[in-house]
């Protein structure tokens, strides 16, 4: 169905509400909404204004802005801003919403209006509902409960939105974490499986000096968890948060201790240790840590996507490639030719690597556009920053489980493309000179015979002294010389 034909039925679908809907109200007038839906007026118009993507608030924000409004009920209780049986309302709301329930509620496409409003409505429409329920009351009877005075009371978007993302980044960069973790032991596993496998090196694609196979496998594993580390720096920065700006961090219409309260809460809550930001008009301007996290994820998915361009590149083949290693068939990989089977889960991998990096540059672009005392483009910023985190995680996940895991190496084609490999010359520079050990290499080349097998036949050097310059421990590690 095309996005007209979807508009064309979301526009008869409000219609056909006005019958048997309640009718809501807000500054722009009156609204029909569903008798039975517990979202309101705010989050009806943002459907009927933004059918853009068909997907919904990212569920990780859900959860963290059910955070968000069930620590400012507890703030504003103890304050004595907001009595208690309706602060218990919200909170119990809040907390059927974490357990899972009504999230079909949340209806607003992830692309919507600025600064992330339709969002903060549809969550405060939401708990309101729910909570007029939970004391006796109807749907909608916002004279007894009222998402804007009560669920809202002492926030805006221009807070809540933000320190919502934050919480949420915070979450999903745990689950990041632990995959990206997983991902480095099991390259670690094949570097100890691998670590006595002598191969060719390569640099420009062409052959190098000797290495052993299982230290290029460790030297993955070092990447992913320094990459892993430097992602975990930058999110640091999201503990402190920007809740009790209010309006353009003003603080405007809170309670004079609802921000480090605030703060207290929501660190009871999430398990993180959160505070409040120094200067809250300085969190609401700039969004550069959220950018800062979105960068990091970028460098990390530069790194993955290249250990993959390696893992395909050495597993190339089986007959006319490397095949240095063997990744584990996950699928057939042709539909034509019988018996294919190709590097399916790094190539998936590359592909959450290039979206990450395009996710990214729309941050970039989005951060960059803040103006003055708010960022109206946050929706954009905690969606791509959200996916790229959970992507990532994911992908980890499968390339540890599908793919590293599984890897096998073939020891005997290493060690022939080892000592068949023109780079052993280097180690005979220092007995030879350079230009007679390059002479050596040309004559082997052309010869057709290995470098060994030309310098025994020439009687240049004795076999005890080509073992011992061709000894792979001298040869790959310097302190074993």
């Amino acid at each position: 169905m095309s996005r007209r034909k979807k508009a064309q039925v979301r526009s008869k679908s409000a219609a056909a509400r006005l019958s048997g809907a309640r009718i809501e109200k807000d500054s722009l007038g009156e609204f029909p909404v569903p008798a039975g839906a517990y979202w309101g007026v705010n989050a009806g118009r943002a459907e009927e204004n933004f059918p853009i993507s068909g997907r919904k608030i990212n569920p990780g924000i859900i959860s963290a802005y059910c955070q968000v409004k069930k620590a400012a009920a507890a703030v504003n209780l103890k304050a004595g801003r907001l009595p208690a049986a309706k602060a218990k309302a919200v909170i119990r709301a809040a907390d059927e919403v974490l357990s899972g329930r009504l999230r079909g509620e949340f209806i607003v496409d992830r692309f919507q209006a600025g600064a992330g409003t339709s969002t903060n409505m549809n969550v405060n429409e939401v708990l309101c509902n729910r909570a007029l329920e939970l004391l006796g009351h109807k749907k909608g009877d916002y004279a007894k409960l009222s998402p804007n005075d009560h669920v809202n009371m002492g926030q805006s978007t221009n807070d809540t939105y933000p320190t919502a993302v934050h919480l949420a980044a915070l979450a999903a960069l745990e689950e990041f974490g632990a995959a990206a973790g997983r991902l480095a032991a099991s390259l670690a596993g094949r570097g100890k499986e691998f670590s006595g496998i002598l191969k060719s090196g390569r640099t420009h694609l062409q052959d190098a000096v000797p290495v052993m196979l299982g230290r290029e496998f460790s030297a993955y594993a070092a990447a992913v968890r320094a990459s892993a580390r430097h992602v975990a720096r930058t999110a640091a920065d999201l503990r402190t948060l920007g809740i009790g700006g209010s309006a353009a961090g003003t603080g405007m219409n809170t309670h004079p201790a609802f921000a480090r309260g605030m703060a207290r809460e929501l660190s009871r809550l999430t398990g993180f240790r959160l505070l409040k930001a120094p200067d809250l008009m300085h969190a609401m301007q700039s969004q550069a840590p959220l950018g800062r996290v979105s960068s990091a994820l970028r460098d990390f998915a530069v790194e993955l996507g290249r250990i993959c361009n390696d893992l395909r590149l050495l597993s190339s083949g089986p007959a006319t490639g490397l095949a240095e290693i063997s990744l584990p068939p996950v699928q057939a990989g042709s539909s034509i030719m019988p018996g294919k089977v190709n590097p399916s889960i790094p190539e998936m991998v590359n592909m959450v690597c290039f979206r990450v990096i395009g996710n990214d540059l729309g941050v970039s672009l989005a951060v960059g556009a803040g103006q003055l005392e708010l960022n109206v483009m946050m929706p954009l910023i905690a969606e791509n920053l959200l996916e790229s985190a959970e992507l990532l995680a994911a992908a980890c996940r499968q390339l540890a489980l599908r793919c590293v895991d599984g890897i096998t190496a073939d020891a005997g084609r290493c060690a022939d493309y080892a000592h068949r490999s023109m780079g052993l010359a280097t180690a005979l520079a220092p007995s030879l000179g350079y230009l007679a050990a390059a002479d050596v290499a040309k004559r082997a080349l052309a010869s057709g015979k290995t470098i060994t097998g030309l310098l025994e036949a020439e009687g240049r050097l004795s076999g005890k002294a080509l073992s011992r310059l061709l000894d792979p421990a001298r040869m790959t590690r310097p302190d074993r010389r």
